[in-house]
């Protein structure tokens, strides 16, 4: 479970469209995005790579325009405190293994306490 606590749209992220509808099972789940060759989100890294984070409060529709946090904070997320959390390459699923060389999950950020996990995604450089 999770959503948006701490965040500043003009400078904390950006919008764009779904490109896929976004599932009643995914909702209040945090996941690592990108973008495919159309500019649209999709879990994982997509074209782009792991760029922000999505966690949406219902379900939506492949066009809607969702909010992509690359900058803040996320509460009610039930994980473990004290802890980097990094989004998973093919799907964009949490995780707290940093990857093994030549892996490209990307490292979204930490938690401070269980419940707040304070988003910084990284910026691969290529």
């Amino acid at each position: 479970m999770g959503r948006y606590d701490k965040y500043d749209p003009k400078a904390g992220g950006f919008r764009a469209p779904l490109a896929a509808d976004f599932a009643v099972g995914n909702i209040k789940t945090v996941f690592g995005v990108g973008l495919d060759a159309n500019g649209r989100v999709v879990m994982g890294a997509g074209n782009s790579g792991i760029v922000g984070v999505l966690v949406l409060t219902q379900a939506k529709s492949a066009g809607d325009i969702v909010d992509v946090m690359t900058n803040g904070e996320i509460t009610d997320a039930a994980l473990v405190a004290g802890t980097a959390y990094y989004a998973a390459t093919a799907d964009g699923v949490l995780g707290t293994t940093a990857p093994a060389a030549g892996d490209n999950a990307v490292r979204v950020g930490h938690t401070v306490e269980a419940d707040r996990l304070v988003i910084r995604v990284q910026e691969v450089q290529g």
